[in-house]
């Protein structure tokens, strides 16, 4: 399992996180957590990308981790990997993709 450096993990989640927090509840939602009313992505490597899951039912949150569909060794990789993730939980979930 190959890591990225901190500056990129933090740069990726802090984006995520800030400009993605609805992306994130997709693609949980279709991963395996589909009650999940809030979702935090909280740690990536080039296997996959983990999110912290809640629900509105319970006050604790669960670890959710979820394998990349394309091989990821670089930082553009991650990219690539997430709007993949995104846009096949937006067809296993029957909703529109938002426009990039």
């Amino acid at each position: 399992m190959q890591s990225f450096p901190p500056e990129v993990v933090d740069a990726v989640l802090r984006h995520m996180n800030s400009d993605h927090t609805d992306d994130n509840l997709v693609i949980v939602r279709a991963n395996g957590a589909p009650d999940a009313a809030a979702a935090t992505m909280t740690a990536l490597d080039a296997d996959g990308g983990v999110w912290s899951v809640s629900t509105a039912d319970s006050a604790t949150a669960i670890e959710l981790r979820i394998p990349w569909t394309i091989p990821v060794a670089e930082r553009a990789d991650i990219r690539k990997a997430v709007v993949l993730l995104y846009r096949s939980a937006c067809r296993t979930l029957g909703i529109e993709p938002r426009s990039e």
